[in-house]
């Protein structure tokens, strides 16, 4: 059954459920464009209104990184148990719920802790709607529809810096927490109505009802119903971290976490501080927000051209020289600092950084199987994220130390190019 169900998926054109379940996980990441980046955007109204330095709002940025590592690893691991599904009604809750209440916080320790809680969801989220992507899409053209829907990401930062550059002047920055918390609970009826769980977790897992659950679903992508399901595997204890470290797949796990940890480094230091770095070089706090929109812009074209090239050309190569060429970019940005360039750059550091930072995602996601395909994501993401808490929070001591932008860029270019250079070699055979 798993190779008949394998090859429905491989061989037939794409069905209605599958592109509605691409829509859905493109929405869910646009949500958590939107959460990730709210902070940033309004980061300097809640300066100037709380009075706090660089410093105090560096710990602001990482503790919802935090947050989204501790989702990672050990909220998003339940998907494995519970299905894809249910952790992204979860996820969605929790996000919803936390990004409200923080419209209503009144210093920086409440601020710090809602921005944790709104992590976990956002951390859980991210691996959930990758893993279900890759299992509804065909292998030819996987790596595409992950990164596809991932790109939802930096459309919902974008969406945001838009709007924050109208409201927050305004109305100040709690609008904009109320808005994202009102947008994940609407979501809610679109994910229980329109998410279909994951055919290949029914079939594995076989939970209560799994039989006609999966026929549903069969009967929707134009298969013949099942009379049974096929053999269950002996059920393992526990949610299947181990295996992660396995003889197949401990050096390339490894190499995928010190690459997600340099390239989550060097990402959430730029989009965490892009928009206050561009106002300390003069531009105004309108073009500052701008500036952020730029860098968000240009990642969600180059996430679509790596899913592209990555389908045509492999995974590995075109993810390494994305990687690289950031590097690059950002070790000569002292060259364009202060000119009429400067927007285009920041324009197309997004485009590279985060089309190479994604296809670590669809890397992922290849290199795993489904029995812990979301676990393998999770925790990916979650020890990557670990130096997502460290960017931020560097980035906030060496701009209170007084380093200009292009030095910061220097700085933190060394991680980008060694990201690059380890996803070049990683040693997956399930990878090109």
């Amino acid at each position: 059954m798993q190779k008949t169900t394998k090859e429905l998926i491989d061989g037939q054109s794409l069905s209605k459920l599958q592109y509605a379940t691409f829509f859905v996980c493109f929405i869910m990441n646009i949500l958590d464009g939107m959460d990730v980046m709210v902070i940033s955007y309004c980061a300097s109204a809640i300066a100037n209104s709380w009075q706090v330095g660089p410093e105090e709002l560096g710990i602001v940025f990482s503790s919802g990184l935090a947050g989204m590592m501790i989702g990672a690893m050990f909220l998003a691991p339940f998907a494995d148990k519970i299905g894809r599904k249910k952790m992204i009604l979860i996820s969605a809750f929790l996000m919803g719920a936390s990004m409200l209440m923080t419209a209503w916080s009144q210093n920086v320790s409440e601020l710090i802790l809602l921005r944790f809680l709104s992590g976990i969801g956002i951390g859980s989220m991210l691996a959930s709607t990758a893993a279900l992507t890759a299992e509804y899409a065909p292998d030819r053209k996987r790596d595409f529809w992950v990164s596809f829907v991932l790109s939802g990401y930096p459309a919902g930062a974008v969406l945001t810096g838009i709007v924050s550059a109208s409201l927050v002047p305004a109305y100040g920055w709690p609008i904009m927490f109320k808005l994202a918390g009102l947008a994940s609970f609407i979501c809610l009826p679109l994910i229980y109505f329109s998410l279909a769980e994951s055919i290949y977790f029914y079939i594995k897992k076989q939970p209560k009802g799994a039989l006609l659950s999966a026929n549903t679903i069969l009967s929707k992508l134009g298969h013949e119903a099942l009379e049974r399901l096929p053999k269950r595997e002996v059920k393992s204890s526990g949610i299947p971290v181990n295996k992660l470290l396995n003889k197949e797949y401990r050096i390339p796990t490894y190499q995928l976490w010190t690459a997600l940890f340099m390239a989550f480094g060097c990402l959430y230091f730029l989009i965490s501080w892009i928009p206050k770095l561009a106002e300390a070089t003069g531009l105004s706090m309108l073009l500052a927000i701008y500036a952020g929109t730029v860098f968000n812009v240009g990642a969600f074209f180059g996430i679509i051209v790596q899913g592209y090239f990555s389908s045509r050309t492999g995974l590995k190569k075109t993810v390494a020289v994305f990687l690289v060429v950031t590097g690059i970019l950002m070790a000569t940005f002292k060259l364009f600092s202060g000119s009429s360039s400067l927007l285009f750059v920041i324009g197309l550091l997004g485009f590279t950084l985060q089309g190479g930072f994604v296809g670590l995602y669809a890397v992922a996601a290849r290199m795993y199987p489904t029995e812990f395909r979301t676990t393998g994501l999770g925790w990916a993401i979650g020890i990557g994220r670990f130096g997502a808490v460290i960017g931020p929070a560097l980035g906030g001591v060496l701009i209170g130390m007084g380093l200009s932008m292009a030095e910061n860029f220097l700085i933190f270019s060394i991680p980008a190019i060694i990201a690059g250079v380890i996803t070049f070699y990683l040693a997956s055979t399930k990878l090109s």
